[in-house]
């Protein structure tokens, strides 16, 4: 049961720690974001719960846990340029940002772009910059990047992503069918892609160019 005393995103990141997740700065920035700052105001009273929730168009705030992970995989240490493809509800673009030097955040739904700039403008997060397009094809006039996460499922890494990512830099991606996905951390070595499996999940489809086609 949540505290009297705690608020809503240190309730978010007991129930993430609980689930075995030990980071103390990925926890630290979970437990400063406000969940319901996120969601519209028909889905609000889920936003204290480790559950992806809806959020229109078809789309989703992912799981707490989810976002925690996935954001380990990147290992940020604070001076990294991380490219997001799929700002959404804007909130792992929030966690991102505490976590990291800057953020570019790519969105292919304008409405979506719009609102999650206002929530994070709200916040003061000021590191963020915002894109609206397809995702697939990344933010070639700002690579490389150091770390790039893609927040919905790709069939495949986009071509584009991966020659977007600097040496020895990673991305963190769900890739699989439209039905689930492994959580898969590519490293680029020499080069080279090095990929790893991490888990099972299940996100939405990346659409794009070089993702899932529309329909």
């Amino acid at each position: 049961m949540p505290s009297p005393r705690e608020s809503p995103g240190e309730e978010i990141a007991r129930q993430v720690r609980e689930k075995g997740i030990r980071d103390p700065r990925v926890l630290g920035a979970m437990a400063r974001l406000p969940r319901a700052r996120f969601v519209p105001p028909e889905t609000r009273d889920l936003a204290g719960e480790d559950r992806a929730v809806e959020i229109g168009l078809e789309q989703t705030i992912s799981q707490p846990f989810i976002v925690a992970a996935m954001t380990i995989e990147l290992a940020l240490t604070g001076a990294e340029r991380v490219l997001e493809i799929g700002t959404g509800s804007g909130y792992q673009a929030a966690v991102l940002a505490l976590l990291a030097e800057e953020v570019f955040t790519v969105e292919r739904f304008a409405e979506l772009s719009l609102r999650a700039r206002g929530v994070l403008d709200g916040l003061g997060l000021e590191n963020i910059r915002y894109r609206i397009g397809d995702g697939t094809l990344g933010w070639p006039e700002e690579a490389p990047f150091d770390r790039i996460i893609v927040t919905a499922a790709a069939p495949s890494l986009p071509p584009s992503l991966f020659e977007q990512l600097a040496e020895g830099g990673r991305i963190v991606a769900p890739i699989g069918d439209d039905e689930l996905q492994q959580l898969t951390v590519v490293r680029k070595v020499k080069g080279q892609p090095r990929s790893r499996e991490v888990m099972s999940c299940r996100f939405v489809k990346l659409v794009g160019e070089e993702g899932w086609r529309e329909g």
